[in-house]
């Protein structure tokens, strides 16, 4: 393993833990509350808080375990459902993203589904204000073509993200921010396939990705 490996997955798991903090430290606030709170009433919005930021804390698991992980087993495809079951969660989850699922069945392979995941984490956190998430996948000649278009009232995606999708970020430049977007990357580059972004939007962001 390269320098440059070690640092994607250290990348990687401050993304991972960045995300899972918010819950995580929702739990234990609440656990906080509980231990001190007596009313009938406010202890059961406690348990409510535990409950909610427990599901948040093991959807974002789910999705990053599929996403940077090994999820999936050692088989080299994986069934799109199972992408799916992971996305919608998080997507869908602060009630004001819509999620437009247009994955055909049947066996994708796992290169193309981690592309998939880490370009929808990428258009998620561009939909600052919610909106609509499509996503599209089909197989065409000897590869696999993948389509996210993020719809909302305000798109803002970092130029350094942008930047590192297309092949204009070198790795010692990447961050923790970046580090979906460097491994959607370099998964495509591999194979000889490649990544374009739509002429930037307000409203409207659309990613391609072909991996081969």
């Amino acid at each position: 393993m390269s320098d440059t490996d070690i640092d994607l997955a250290a990348l990687l798991c401050s993304r991972l833990c960045h995300d899972l903090l918010s819950p995580v430290g929702a739990m234990n606030n609440g656990l906080e509350l509980l231990a001190d709170e007596h009313d009938p009433e406010m202890r059961k919005r406690c348990m409510d808080l535990l409950a909610e930021s427990a599901k948040s804390a093991a959807d974002k698991l789910k999705f990053f375990r599929l996403a940077f992980g090994a999820a999936g087993g050692f088989g080299s495809e994986v069934d799109p459902n199972e992408a799916k079951a992971v996305i919608e969660p998080l997507v869908t989850a602060d009630g004001r993203t819509a999620l437009v699922w247009a994955v055909p069945a049947g066996l994708m392979p796992k290169k193309a589904v981690k592309v998939l995941l880490n370009l929808v984490l990428i258009a998620k956190d561009a939909l600052v204000r919610g909106g609509e998430l499509h996503v599209g996948a089909e197989a065409r000649e000897g590869g696999q073509e993948i389509v996210i278009r993020a719809i909302g009232p305000k798109i803002i995606l970092d130029e350094t993200i942008r930047h590192t999708l297309t092949g204009g970020v070198a790795a010692d430049q990447i961050d923790s921010r970046s580090a979906a977007a460097w491994m959607v990357r370099n998964l495509c580059a591999a194979g000889g396939g490649l990544v374009q972004i739509a002429t930037p939007d307000d409203a409207q962001l659309v990613v391609g990705a072909v991996v081969r």
